[in-house]
């Protein structure tokens, strides 16, 4: 029988990714002139992303809240209002009650999305044969190949390469964080990135090019990190996907398991 993840558990992984998105935004942050307009504010538990530059939901989004949060909500609206963007809220279950629900309601937001948040004991791999696929480390002067595979393998187009390479670079030489490069006869066929904060890593993102898809890569990337992880120390590795994706079931095909599914929360326009 699956034994359930205990809520001890759940917030650990909450808060593993509510660290890597903050380092990340940091690590932005601290580009010479702060070019991407990275501005970041805790109230309560809960962590505010913004980016001028960069709109997307992922770098304006709340992290981390929790239901004694509910008196912060007003504080975290005028955040955004102030600077006129629009954001989403991320809610773990377990964490958050009626009365936050309720009242992010009757502030006009509703649940808009599902997103899962996976993990495993980097003990409990499933290993396989070798594939043959060859993974390595990246160097810094492999992120403009990094930032092809990022954007090419998410649908990006092809003039946010320069920033993407940038944004990531960044990342290089700090603390805890590896990029991963997967080949197919010589050439980037796929990417990963994990991040790693005391005796957890985070498998923060992963991509492939749709000509290289079908052939195992994102799995192997998954089995690299995670042993990588291992190495390191690390007792938990956790990661994010949609429900049902490749991504799900690949997760699921290397002995991954489901803490939850978050909802995505966002303000009818």
């Amino acid at each position: 029988m699956m034994q359930l993840p205990s809520e001890e558990l759940m917030v650990r992984i909450q808060q593993s990714e509510t660290d890597y998105m903050y380092d990340r935004m940091k690590a932005i942050e601290e580009r010479a002139g702060n070019p991407e307009g990275v501005e970041m504010a805790y109230f309560g538990h809960a962590l505010c992303l913004y980016s001028k530059t960069m709109p997307w939901p992922s770098f304006n989004t709340v992290k981390g809240i929790r239901s004694e949060d509910v008196v912060h909500l007003d504080a975290i609206l005028d955040f955004y209002k102030s600077r006129n963007r629009s954001f989403q809220f991320e809610l773990v279950p377990g964490m958050v009650n009626q009365e936050l629900l309720a009242e992010l309601a009757k502030r006009g937001f509703y649940q808009s999305g599902f997103h899962n948040s996976l993990y495993i004991n980097p003990q409990e791999l499933k290993e396989v044969p070798d594939t043959g696929i060859v993974i390595k480390t990246i160097d810094n002067d492999d992120f403009e190949d990094y930032a092809k595979v990022h954007c090419l393998g998410t649908g990006l187009p092809d003039q946010g390469i320069p920033s993407v390479a940038s944004n990531n670079r960044v990342l290089y030489s700090r603390p805890g964080w590896k990029f991963y490069m997967a080949y197919i006869k010589g050439q980037p066929a796929a990417a990963g990135v994990m991040h790693v904060n005391h005796s957890t890593a985070s498998l923060t993102f992963a991509a492939t090019l749709p000509e290289f898809r079908r052939q195992g890569l994102h799995q192997e990337l998954l089995r690299k990190r995670i042993r990588e992880a291992k190495l390191e120390g690390c007792n938990l590795v956790v990661s994010q996907c949609a429900f049902l994706s490749q991504s799900h079931r690949n997760m699921d095909a290397i002995g991954m398991k489901l803490a939850y599914v978050r909802t995505t929360w966002t303000e009818r326009q």
